[in-house]
């Protein structure tokens, strides 16, 4: 008797292969650590200062050298941009529809003191 695990019908070896890449792709998409703006700063800065190498500071957070320049390059972006006096900035799409909302109540409040200004202008006369 062979000793090989069942397959179910029409299943191969690169169809398992292939299912085995796409979960591993999925739990480390699931299992990525997603720091906050906060921590990549006090990490960048820290880089910056030199008291330890970039290579070992990646190694003590746990991060990809590759990922720690992006955040670098990132952080010198902003910095060129806040320094030209960019502070133009994404708004999230919660502010938006406050401020919608808030341009909304404001149209109608001019509306209606317009027309309550018509109306004592057309008693007056």
């Amino acid at each position: 008797m062979s000793e090989e695990p069942a397959r179910g019908e029409g299943s191969s070896p690169a169809r398992a292969g292939e299912a085995a890449r796409q979960l591993i792709r999925r739990t480390r998409q699931v299992t990525r650590r997603k720091l906050p703006a906060e921590e990549k700063i006090r990490i960048v800065l820290e880089g910056i200062r030199g008291e330890v190498a970039v290579s070992e500071l990646c190694r003590r957070e746990g991060i990809h050298p590759t990922i720690y320049s992006k955040w670098l390059k990132d952080f010198m972006e902003a910095g060129k941009g806040r320094l030209r006096g960019d502070t133009r900035r994404e708004a999230t799409s919660e502010e938006v529809r406050q401020l919608r909302e808030e341009n909304e109540r404001l149209k109608q409040l001019v509306a209606e003191l317009s027309l309550a200004n018509l109306t004592l202008q057309k008693s007056l006369f």
